[in-house]
């Protein structure tokens, strides 16, 4: 089941979804339990993120008991890499928290064996006690994480193939679509659907259409985030201009 909250900008959509995290961080520290967090790139997160970093430093919110699990990492680029997935979240977030760095996972683009690696990167979420809250965005072809159409609901962590139009949006990144890599490592639609919680965040009129579809759609690989709706706690936070089709 989706539920939608509305909020009138980016910045209160962040504020709240930070409290939201603020408040799990400290109801697990109590009973000495870590938070478990899943992690999204690109702009759409970006405010979440500094309001996490403001939380941080403002109100000594402290972030030594979370693990973090990434969503995904684009094939061939390594940490160092400024359009690594790696590299978004260090400069973005991981570096102005007191995050232990033994508690932060993203796939390895790198990796030589990327099926033994996705396997090791399931085994590891399990290990930690599974994703209590995970957030999303959505891609214009329905994608969370990079699972493309089609995606099964029962598909796991591995390589995937970029869609075209996917490619085509975050080129603006590369500044040349022919530097966008064909391929990427992602969580599968499984294991987000397996997360306690589930926050996406959308916001513009361009993202209207395809949150009209994950929400109405009946749930198929051809729109792999209307098998969001089989969640039973999944909130698409939202702007009137991405709501504007519901």
């Amino acid at each position: 089941m989706i539920s939608t909250r509305l909020h009138p900008d980016k910045q209160s959509a962040a504020q709240a979804i930070a409290r939201e995290i603020a408040d799990l961080i400290q109801l697990r520290s109590k009973s000495g339990k870590p938070t478990v967090l899943g992690l999204a790139t690109g702009s759409t997160p970006l405010p979440l993120y500094a309001e996490l970093i403001r939380l941080h430093r403002a109100e000594g919110l402290s972030f030594r008991s979370v693990i973090t699990f990434n969503l995904d990492e684009y094939e061939g680029l390594g940490p160092a890499h400024p359009q690594s997935y790696r590299f978004f979240m260090e400069e973005n977030l991981f570096r102005h928290l007191d995050i232990p760095a033994a508690n932060i996972h993203i796939p390895d683009g790198m990796a030589k064996d990327p099926a033994s690696h996705c396997a090791e990167y399931e085994a590891a979420i399990r290990a930690a006690g599974g994703i209590d809250l995970q957030i999303l965005g959505i891609g214009r072809t329905g994608h969370i994480g990079f699972n493309e159409p089609p995606s099964a609901a029962d598909c796991r962590t591995r390589w995937v193939h970029l869609d075209g139009v996917t490619r085509k949006d975050n080129s603006v990144f590369f500044g040349d679509l022919a530097q966008v890599p064909h391929g990427a490592l992602t969580m599968g639609v499984a294991t987000i659907l397996e997360a306690r919680q589930v926050a996406l965040i959308a916001f513009g009129e361009a993202k209207a259409e395809i949150v009209a579809r994950a929400i109405k759609e009946a749930p198929s690989a051809d729109c792999p985030a209307t098998w969001l709706q089989r969640h039973p706690a999944c909130t698409f936070h939202l702007d009137a201009a991405a709501a504007k089709g519901l």
